[in-house]
């Protein structure tokens, strides 16, 4: 049986298929960043999958995760599996951008674009990636993010910036004070999730036009910034902002005489379909 792993940064899907392709067993648990998440952590959350799945069942792992993998984090990694997969014989470890691109492209050549809470970007050839522009995180980077908005918004709204009837509508929604604000992003864990959680506020206002040219050029400045830096190719997008965003995408991206390939929101069953060659 083989598990596949796709795991962003906030979330994480797990899924055990058949070599004939039957879907055997699912779970959402949280995600790994494995860049920066510590060992012990990652231990949790695959004991915890353990516990879900039919761990003696499992031949075959592709880890598909945040960060960029060094091959010391790969081998903590693969000992850890082995503990709670006892019969696992083949271990790979990816990108979660290569997961996109797989699940977008398969094996044809193009653009893949991740546009979750943090946004990445590459083009690729249909076996490997061969551009990338370095996304560079919520603080120097994610252009089109959930995150970057979320930033983009709360910047405006310290300094009194944000239209009356939209700012609000936040201080009743959320902590608006400065020193709450402060907390969150400067002194708590995961500041990129909680900028990322005030996306769906911002887009619920998206009529407003102080809202949508926040938006939009938000996303203007991932197109310019990162998409258009590739040859010029039809583009794949993952992740569940973008499939939120779909409709505004679509019209951006047709500003700058882009081809849009799909939209999918979750790459899991795309990769299912890769890994048993069905695409």
């Amino acid at each position: 049986m083989i598990l596949i792993i796709e795991s962003g940064a906030t979330k994480s899907d797990w899924l055990a298929i058949s070599r004939d392709g039957r879907q055997e067993f699912t779970a959402k648990l949280a995600g790994m960043n494995i860049s920066t998440a510590g060992t012990d952590f990652l231990a949790e959350v695959i004991a915890e999958a353990a516990a879900l799945l039919p761990c003696n069942q499992i031949g075959e792992v592709f880890l598909y995760a945040a960060g960029v993998p060094s091959e010391e984090k790969v081998q903590i990694l693969r000992k850890l599996f082995l503990q709670s997969f006892p019969c696992i014989t083949s271990f790979c470890v990816e990108s979660d951008l290569l997961a996109a691109a797989r699940a977008v492209c398969g094996h044809n050549s193009g653009i893949a674009a991740i546009i979750g809470t943090g946004s990445n970007s590459c083009f690729y050839d249909g076996g490997k990636i061969t551009e990338h522009v370095n996304c560079g995180g919520f603080i120097i980077g994610d252009e089109g993010s959930a995150a970057k908005l979320g930033s983009l918004f709360l910047a405006d709204h310290i300094k009194g910036l944000v239209p009356a009837e939209v700012d609000d509508d936040f201080n009743a929604r959320f902590d608006g004070s400065y020193s709450g604000i402060v907390s969150r992003i400067y002194g708590a864990a995961a500041p990129s999730a909680y900028l990322g959680s005030i996306a769906p506020f911002i887009l619920s206002h998206y009529s407003n036009p102080y809202i949508k040219e926040m938006v939009d050029g938000n996303f203007r400045a991932f197109f310019s910034r990162c998409i258009c830096r590739y040859p010029k190719a039809p583009i794949g997008f993952a992740g569940g902002f973008a499939w939120a965003c779909r409709g505004i995408i679509s019209e951006i991206a047709a500003e700058y005489g882009l081809e849009i390939s799909c939209f999918v929101k979750s790459p899991i069953e795309n990769l299912a379909a890769y890994h048993l060659g069905y695409n």
